[in-house]
């Protein structure tokens, strides 16, 4: 799985790229919260380059969305493709994220 960030005045887009399951949770979960560190919990997933998650996968988002609560904040998502958004139906996930349909809605989010 491959990784970028990028800076919008105080707010980081991460950005994973590829399949987010068990053998990629972990350094999913690590960087991700760098980034939270970073930016004070002003973060946004764009989650356009996920391409299949699996219960790993989920559980990890799960766990980012519990640590930005703690901050006061959500686990701000964009780009959820069809696949992502019915695994979350499926599982009862959906309600853990706030869904945002581009970056720039999901960065005006925290002004």
């Amino acid at each position: 799985m491959d990784f970028s960030e990028q800076k919008q005045g105080a707010v980081v887009v991460f950005r994973p790229g590829g399949p987010l399951t068990q053998t990629e949770a972990e350094v999913f979960l690590e960087r991700f919260r760098k980034a939270i560190s970073a930016s004070m919990g002003k973060c946004v997933l764009d989650a356009s380059d996920i391409s299949y998650i699996d219960s790993a996968g989920i559980e990890a988002m799960l766990d980012l969305s519990d640590g930005m609560a703690d901050l006061g904040q959500s686990l701000k998502v964009s780009h959820v493709n069809e696949t992502l958004r019915e695994t979350f139906d499926l599982t009862r996930t959906a309600s853990a994220f706030e869904y945002f349909d581009d970056i720039n809605a999901a960065v005006r989010s925290y002004l």
